[in-house]
């Protein structure tokens, strides 16, 4: 394993807090990597050869690079960067009993929210800034331990008997005293070096301040927050940069609000990947093969998988339960919450054999109906070959998750040389180039 993949992926994980933050970081990346920003108002036209990437919502980005001529297909990996948290409300400050002020939050996604507990939490998001030229957003972390969201002590409650939270009455952020008459706008106007009245908008999230760190006896495993789905998102943007070229289109997708559902302008639900595509086939006046040209792509929906939990392997279907460490997972639903199918799979592991990356499969148990990701609602708008795909860990939707170190190489490697390839399907059969 390549520590210097394991730091510089804790590294991009400990940046990102928001899926703001999350595209920001990605965007950094690769402009140091000699990519250009497209703006989608813009109608420049692209260049064969050329290496581009385009955000929308700046919480969404999809980045591609273009070959000499007429591509064959698509290569595209999919995953998603938004986590489980708390959303701060407008009119935000709650003050208590006389004595504390309040965050008034609510849930964004589903978290596992006792996890939550006498952690040290922040704010982060972006703000929209009132301009002489109009209104622009600015991301904002206040990076440091600002709030906190107390337990009951045991002596009170019955949290040790299945205790039930409630989000309006046991999660709310204890933010100041009272007599500090703090506000939070004031906070963000502070840390952005501005007028508090220029704040006209804002999308602000609580966060966990944890770093990520290595844990176990034999250093094996990773304890961070938002390792769903940032693992996934940022192992592989590494595997897309150090792809080789192909006759297909390398194709980088980052999607918002699949916690949620993805029914936003900025989810897999949305025209966005597919008015990128149409973008690029008019780079090269191919329009008119679209049919074809998606019937030779592929995609990967990824998106991490629950491994065996070594407290509750009953929990598990024990012929198909993943472990960490041990590949990447493949994973199948009958009801098509996953893509999933006999054909998406062979195609996936035969790429992954040809770096002699181990794959795994999950399947829920059958009495348990199990998550569902971004990879069937893409697919809807864009109908190609796609598999679903993650890495293995364990508590997920936690403030702080775990998953395997080794399996961070595992992916880059798969994402190498999958958008290293190009699909061509003739005659009923799928060859890998």
């Amino acid at each position: 394993m390549s520590n210097e993949n394991l730091r510089k992926l804790i590294g991009c994980i400990d940046n990102s807090p928001t899926a703001f933050h999350a595209v920001a970081t990605a965007e950094e990346i690769l402009l140091q990597n000699g990519f250009t920003r497209l703006d989608e108002t813009s109608t420049e036209a692209l260049t064969a050869g050329g290496k581009y990437f385009i955000t929308r919502n700046n919480s969404s980005i999809i980045a591609f690079t273009l070959p000499e001529s007429t591509p064959t297909g698509l290569m595209i990996c999919a995953s998603h960067s938004d986590s489980p948290c708390f959303k701060v409300k407008p009119n935000a400050e709650l003050e208590t009993v006389g004595q504390y002020v309040r965050l008034n939050t609510e849930r964004y996604g589903g978290m596992i929210m006792p996890s939550w507990f006498d952690r040290p939490l922040s704010l982060a998001g972006r703000i929209a800034v009132e301009t002489e030229n109009g209104i622009e957003t600015r991301l904002v972390n206040i990076e440091r331990d600002l709030l906190v969201i107390p337990n009951v002590a045991i002596h009170m409650s019955n949290t040790n008997n299945g205790y039930t939270y409630n989000a309006k009455t046991d999660m709310m952020p204890l933010m100041a005293d009272i007599n500090s008459h703090t506000k939070v706008v004031d906070l963000v106007a502070k840390e952005c070096g501005i007028e508090a009245s220029k704040i006209i908008g804002h999308d602000l999230f609580l966060y966990c301040r944890q770093k990520g760190s290595v844990v176990g006896a034999d250093d094996a495993f990773f304890l961070s927050p938002r390792i769903d789905n940032l693992e996934c998102a940022f192992t592989s943007l590494f595997g897309f940069l150090e792809s080789k070229p192909s006759t297909a289109v390398p194709m980088f997708a980052v999607f918002d609000n699949e916690e949620t559902g993805s029914q936003t302008k900025q989810g897999a639900a949305s025209d966005f990947l597919s008015l990128v595509i149409d973008r690029i086939l008019a780079t090269f006046s191919a329009s008119e093969q679209k049919a074809a040209f998606l019937a030779n792509s592929f995609m990967l929906s990824a998106d991490n998988a629950h491994a065996m939990h070594p407290n509750h392997p009953e929990l598990a279907d024990n012929k198909n339960a993943p472990r960490m460490n041990d590949g990447i997972v493949i994973k199948y639903n009958a009801s098509q919450r996953y893509t999933t199918d006999g054909v998406s799979a062979a195609l996936f592991k035969k790429i992954c054999q040809k770096e002699n990356v181990p794959t795994q499969v999950f399947a829920n148990r059958s009495d348990m109906a199990g998550g569902s990701t971004l990879g069937s609602i893409a697919t809807t708008k864009v109908s190609i070959k796609t598999v679903d795909i993650g890495l293995a860990q364990l508590a997920m939707h936690s403030a702080c998750e775990i998953a395997g170190v080794r399996d961070i190489e595992h992916m880059i490697n798969a994402c190498r040389v999958f958008f290293s390839t190009a699909l061509v399907c003739e005659n009923n059969q799928i060859s890998l180039k």
